[in-house]
């Protein structure tokens, strides 16, 4: 089966593992689930001798679909990490111009509005406040406050065309803040999707490899292959999160 078909056969037994008992990884995810598939080939060539030990053949065919299940859930959390972090890059890339065209309005207005208090009091009011949401809220209300009273801003030669341009930064600006301030919700929810998907794999990878190295265990030849250094060892690269697979494995 395809990955997302194996992660929606198991998603509510994953759903279902408690949350004492889920495990956080602490190893390359991509090397752990590699390690599991090659696992599952490596138990099917000892499939009869693994049978008399106790495991069965449903549970070795199960663990290329828990590993896939993994892989969705991990491909999934991978998406929210990386949309927020892009959005968070591309904040820190466009936010300074959009503090430039706050600025330069804040100083327009205050000095077209110089001679009526009111005006003036409303710039001010705007003005206070820091901080990215301020900006935003800031650049709609600028644009709504010279919309109103466009006359003294004409007069000084000022392009009203801007005060549009203020409106749609404002819109433009608030989504990307949002992106880049993520959904707290939904990442937590996809991370802990997959660090229960992972406790799911890790149960059963574990039997099998317990099983094979009892079994095993004057056969060196075949004793490595149920061990999780002989699989993780071989290629390590660092994931995009803190994603890394529990070392409680046994050797």
């Amino acid at each position: 089966m395809a990955n997302s078909e194996d992660y929606l056969a198991k998603l509510e037994t994953i759903k279902a593992i408690p949350d004492e008992e889920t495990l956080v990884p602490n190893l390359p995810m991509d090397n752990y689930l590699q390690s599991c598939e090659n696992l599952y080939h490596w138990a099917l060539d000892d499939l009869p001798k693994l049978t008399v030990v106790g495991l069965k053949k449903s549970m070795i065919d199960d663990l290329p679909v828990r590993t896939g299940a993994a892989r969705y859930a991990q491909s999934v959390w991978n998406k929210d990490y990386n949309s927020q972090q892009e959005a968070q890059k591309r904040w820190t890339e466009e936010a300074p111009a959009t503090y430039e065209l706050r600025d330069m309005l804040l100083r327009t207005f205050r000095y077209a509005y110089r001679k009526d208090e009111a005006l003036l009091n409303r710039v001010r009011a705007i003005a206070e406040g820091e901080g990215n949401d301020d900006l935003v809220q800031d650049l709609s209300d600028l644009s709504v406050l010279g919309k109103e009273n466009p006359d003294p801003l004409t007069a000084m030669g000022f392009d009203l065309a801007l005060l549009d341009s203020a409106e749609s930064e404002s819109d433009a600006k608030a989504t990307l803040l949002a992106e880049a301030n993520g959904d707290k919700a939904i990442q937590n929810e996809s991370k802990v999707i997959r660090d229960k998907a992972y406790t799911h794999l890790k149960e059963l990878a574990d039997e099998i490899r317990e099983a094979g190295k009892y079994l095993f265990f004057k056969d060196k030849t075949r004793y490595k292959g149920y061990t999780l250094s002989y699989w993780s060892h071989r290629k390590r690269k660092s994931s995009p999160d803190e994603t890394t697979v529990d070392n409680n494995t046994s050797e």
